[in-house]
């Protein structure tokens, strides 16, 4: 049987280097640099810009131009970054102009393992090149690439993400609180409670003596801190809920209910897969197996032959 083609890890589409202008894009805050490869000139550009995708495109169709002028056709502008803060609203916004844009795993590309080594935005700029450029051309171990989401499947993805963050900020808080109180050697209250905030004023330290005035004000903060995230938390709960009620039979709400009605999920952890994992377009088992953390790292080596554990490649917000 013949294994599916996985299109992450290679291109399909036949890649042509004559008609073809290959760029890849090295972002950061202030400024992005733009190298490529134009068909017909010798020199390969290097140009850092504002950014701005207006003045990236017009790069673009300006370095088509200068092919153009060599005699090469274009019919294709091949545009590669990786994935980071700006996440993918570029690639949407050039292949929405007719640009083959993709995002490339971060983790993907090879670098040097050299404890101290040269990281230039030029020389990661050579680097993303070489991956993308491998990629391109069918010859998989080079990059992969990541799936560019629409707009509704990845804001879709914020609400359990934020409640997450939440749940963790809300631990970290009582963590606080607690540890303040230790401080005096209170352990008999419970800063979480709902009318904490009320009884710290009667709270006595083994000496018998009241909290120390300070500290005293850093609970209180911790407190108002603690009751706003536990509203936050609540406000997507029930947003999620309201969502879910309005439009059932929408297909990512319907493998929640499915989820949730057969195989007995939570609605969180439901969500959470369906967002995450089952909301992917895996290529096979193999590939489920180890976004799951199912298969083995083998680590193998002349004479040596070990199992270092199961290896998983998913994201870590899906347990």
């Amino acid at each position: 049987m013949q294994k599916p083609h996985d299109d992450s890890k290679a291109c399909l589409t036949a890649f042509i280097q004559d008609s073809t202008l290959t760029v890849v894009i090295e972002m950061s805050l202030a400024s992005w640099l733009v190298a490529g490869m134009i068909p017909g000139v010798n020199r390969e550009p290097l140009k850092k810009i504002a950014p701005n995708p207006e003045v990236l495109l017009q790069l673009l169709h300006r370095w088509r131009d200068e092919a153009i002028k060599a005699g090469k056709e274009i019919t294709r502008i091949a545009v590669a970054y990786e994935t980071g803060r700006d996440g993918f609203w570029l690639a949407r916004w050039l292949r929405a102009r007719g640009i083959d844009a993709h995002v490339i795993h971060a983790t993907s590309v090879a670098i040097s393992r050299e404890h101290r080594r040269a990281k230039t935005d030029r020389i990661d700029t050579a680097m993303l090149r070489r991956g993308f450029l491998g990629w391109l051309r069918g010859e998989p171990g080079h990059c992969s690439m990541a799936i560019v989401p629409t707009v509704e499947e990845e804001d879709a993805k914020h609400p359990h993400r934020e409640r997450e963050t939440l749940i963790k900020q809300r631990t970290s808080t009582v963590n606080r609180m607690k540890s303040i109180l230790i401080k005096f050697g209170v352990r008999d209250f419970n800063p979480a409670l709902r009318k904490a905030p009320a009884k710290l004023a009667s709270v006595r330290t083994p000496e018998g003596i009241p909290l120390p005035s300070n500290a005293v004000a850093a609970l209180q903060r911790h407190m108002q801190r603690f009751s706003i995230i536990k509203e936050q938390i609540k406000a997507i709960e029930r947003t999620r809920l309201q969502r879910l009620q309005r439009d059932p039979t929408e297909k990512f709400n319907a493998m929640v209910f499915l989820l949730v009605r057969i195989i007995g999920f939570g609605v969180e952890t439901a969500q959470q897969l369906v967002h995450e994992m089952l909301s992917r377009s895996l290529r096979d088992r193999k590939a489920v197996a180890r976004y799951a953390g199912l298969t083995g790292s083998p680590d193998e080596s002349g004479s040596k032959r070990r199992e270092k554990g199961l290896s998983r490649s998913g994201n870590e917000r899906v347990r």
